[in-house]
């Protein structure tokens, strides 16, 4: 059997196959699966259910309630329970405001569809498995959400790991943990730099580590390797995997990471998150030494403190307050990869990449003229504006002036910092690092948002039902090519497979990338031209 490039279809050839796995399974039992199976973790037994063949478990905690006294503490062990816990619904996210869906891009992400209610007994995993036998031991996907640091759950329907733990033969864990002021609130300036708060600038991060080391306890009893864990994200979370890479406390616990459009080179620095902090302490009416307080409130009047500083730089026409993981305590002692690379991870392979036209999901200027783009090209990029413009009319033949506009911001802002990211990466030796380039854009509205953000997360967990992608055969095509990248990467540590053309490593000669795109390929060093036109202009955002 071939697809449309004539190539041996892989479905069932990436590790050894549901079907295959299947057929063993059932030759060893002599039985259906149980519909409800049961795993007994560290904690105590928990029972999913059986979808289509893929053993399915929901919020299952792998830290305690952050509530009261534990808010703004590092996570704490999840409570151990006799009997069975049903783990068929998700559990709580952590306290956000609501995506604003008068925008259209929101509506195409659905950042907004959360199915569970918000709290702060959020420290939860949701497993998706082919298997509950403990001697399969299949590769891990370990899955971070996007939203930045102030939004998201691993619960959101783009993290839905079903359809790539059948088509990979693999186990894949999404991760639900703190955000915005509930997992970076820096406090230990107001608390005059008391230990007591001396980590709550990176509880979240802290999260993800604790979430890391269930893996590590867990996943053997769902069929998994916890020797071949990939953890990898799009956007906030390839920025908290470009975290997670410089924390030593999490280090051993992953094996392979994978950074998609979310390249963060530095944390937050303590002074501006003193200043942050202080802010917040002011919307609610206390004073810095009241934290503990501040651990009573009910979480609904920080969040409203939250939204109302955030509200207020908006006003003044400033960005809005960014919470962050705050650099120079013990979780993160230095930024992940500024000056370079992180020794703690450095034999841990790497993917880094972006999407063409990123920064489409950040405008609504629609209908810009290329009057006004020629002129914001000048402004931004000066002398070699004309040139650039005339290279992306090429690079795009029939592009739109508000694409146009995009892929400045772009190139100056994601693709800089994947740049410096891979760079780094491969000037410190170790463990390889592969890049690639998303060009086929999204089909959604006409195609008016080009290769947007987030184009490329559904098909890294061979997804096709997100509005961003469609069900046609190209979306289908492009998650096929998409999920082979990451469940080989996952299996082998390198994300070679036949349903690719042979992909080098990447280093700073050939720059070798992978394009993927209607018809795939590998390039070296691609867009070279533009990279050197803006080398000296200013960066744009908070990954440039």
């Amino acid at each position: 059997m071939t697809d449309e490039d004539g190539r041996v279809t892989r479905r069932h050839a990436i590790g050894a196959g549901l079907a295959g796995a299947g057929l063993a399974m059932a030759g060893r039992a002599l039985a259906a699966p149980p519909m409800f199976p049961i795993v007994e973790t560290a904690q105590g037994k928990v029972r999913g259910l059986l979808s289509g063949g893929v053993a399915v478990f929901k919020g299952i905690r792998y830290g305690a309630s952050t509530a009261g006294a534990n808010r703004f503490m590092p996570p704490a062990p999840p409570p151990r329970w006799s009997g069975v816990q049903d783990a068929l619904a998700y559990g709580e996210v952590c306290p956000q405001l609501p995506a604003d869906r008068r925008h259209d891009y929101a509506d195409l992400i659905s950042m907004d569809l959360q199915p569970s209610g918000p709290g702060e007994d959020c420290l939860r995993v949701n497993v998706w498995t082919p298997t509950v036998d403990p001697q399969d031991r299949k590769p891990v996907i370990v899955v971070l959400h996007g939203g930045g640091f102030y939004a998201g759950s691993g619960n959101s329907t783009g993290m839905d790991g079903e359809m790539m733990a059948r088509f990979a033969d693999t186990v894949v864990v999404s991760v639900t943990h703190r955000l915005g002021a509930f997992g970076y609130l820096h406090l230990s300036g107001a608390a005059g730099g008391s230990d007591d708060f001396a980590e709550s600038g990176a509880v979240g991060m802290l999260d993800i580590v604790a979430a890391l080391r269930w893996v590590q306890d867990n996943i053997a009893q769902f069929g998994g390797d916890p020797g071949r864990v990939l953890l990898f994200g799009q956007s906030g979370g390839g920025a908290k995997t470009s975290m997670a890479l410089g924390m030593p406390s999490a280090k051993g616990l992953f094996h392979r990471a994978g950074v998609m459009s979310g390249s963060l080179l530095r944390a937050m620095e303590r002074e501006a998150a003193d200043r942050a902090a202080m802010r917040v302490l002011k919307a609610l009416d206390l004073a810095p030494g009241d934290l503990r307080g501040l651990q009573q409130l009910p979480y609904t009047q920080i969040l409203q403190a939250q939204a109302l500083v955030e509200a207020d730089d908006r006003a003044k026409g400033l960005p809005p307050m960014a919470l962050a993981p705050v650099v120079g305590g013990s979780a993160i002692p230095a930024h992940p990869f500024d000056p370079g690379a992180p020794a703690v991870s450095h034999d841990v392979p790497m993917i880094v990449s972006t999407v063409l036209d990123e920064w489409t999901f950040r405008m609504v200027d629609f209908d810009v003229s290329q009057a006004d783009v020629r002129a914001y090209a000048r402004q931004r990029v000066g002398a070699n504006a004309d040139a650039l413009l005339d290279y992306y009319a090429q690079e795009t033949p029939g592009i739109s002036p508000f694409i146009q506009k995009a892929r400045i911001d772009t190139d100056l802002g994601f693709r800089r910092g994947a740049f410096a990211q891979a760079e780094r990466k491969a000037a410190a030796g170790g463990a390889p690092v592969w890049t690639y380039l998303w060009t086929w854009p999204s089909p959604a509205t006409n195609g008016r948002y080009g290769a947007v953000h987030g184009v490329d997360v559904a098909p890294s967990l061979h997804n096709v039902r997100g509005a961003l992608t469609g069900t046609d055969a190209g979306s289908r095509r492009m998650a096929d090519r998409m999920a082979s990248v990451w469940a080989s990467f996952a299996a082998t540590g390198d994300p070679n497979n036949d349903r690719l053309p042979r992909w080098d490593p990447y280093d700073s000669q050939r720059r070798l990338t992978l394009v993927l795109d209607d018809k795939t390929r590998v390039e070296a060093d691609p867009r070279a031209q533009v990279r050197a036109w803006l080398k000296d202009v200013p960066p744009t955002g908070v990954f440039g």
